[in-house]
């Protein structure tokens, strides 16, 4: 089911799963080109909820998706508020929203008002800006030096140019405000839950076989791997929620 939130600059689309009633997972994609290979993915663990009785939805954010609104208007800032857009329109029916992010979308659900959050191989803004640097330097051949994306522009040009990285037309701001982004902190009083690939060498609450999707070159799926995370989604929501 597609529905609609609102957020100060305008209107978006999400996908809606499960029950119109009970709480609501908040699913934030990772940003920029990864979104496109862990999407199916997303969906079907979101589907699993659903077949669990657990609600949620995946928002098309501003920059993002299918969203109209251009990547280059966007800061970090603009996406977690309306990411926070999102979860307002919940909590005006009186549910009560848990944020889930996917890799870099875990920097996204600093502003909404969350009674827990879940991240499956959270991504800080530093680790995601070193990436695309690295994306950037292969594409024109060369090594690229800190804050690389200020460079090409004149002297007092004001704004400072976007830049196009693997397709993406990402504004100097927006890339400059990953380089200090971080996922929310846990904090006394609200539930916060870390799963990250048995891989991974980060610290979770808990470590899970599974396949990194958004290292693959095409969009992929595992319908088994988005059963074991859902499942652990649907015991931590149940945890949170007695």
């Amino acid at each position: 089911m597609i529905g609609r939130y609102d957020w100060a600059g305008g209107t978006e689309a999400m996908l809606r799963f499960g029950p119109a009633t009970g709480p609501v997972v908040v699913l934030a994609l990772p940003l920029f080109e990864e979104a496109n290979r862990t999407r199916a993915f997303a969906v079907t663990m979101l589907r699993r909820l659903a077949e669990r009785g657990v609600a949620s939805v995946l928002p098309d954010l501003p920059g993002q998706g299918e969203s109209l609104v251009p990547l280059h208007d966007m800061t970090i800032l603009r996406m977690q508020e309306a990411y926070g857009g999102v979860v307002d329109h919940f909590d005006r029916e009186g549910r009560t929203c848990y944020g889930a992010g996917i890799r870099s979308g875990a920097l996204l659900d600093a502003l909404g008002l969350l009674f827990g959050r879940w991240h499956f191989a959270p991504q800080d803004g530093a680790s995601l800006l070193r990436e695309l640097t690295r994306i950037k330097s292969v594409e024109i051949g060369k090594s690229l030096g800190e804050c690389w994306y200020f460079e090409h522009a004149e002297k007092g040009v004001d704004p400072v140019p976007s830049v196009e990285i693997a397709g993406n037309v990402i504004a100097p701001d927006l890339l400059t405000d990953l380089s200090v982004k971080t996922p929310f902190d846990r904090s006394p009083g609200t539930a916060h839950r870390t799963l990250r690939l048995a891989s991974d060498p980060g610290e979770a609450d808990r470590k899970v076989e599974g396949t990194p999707l958004w290292r693959r070159s095409e969009p992929g799926n595992d319908h088994a791997f988005a059963q074991i995370l859902a499942e652990d989604i649907v015991d931590w929501i149940a945890t949170c929620e007695r």
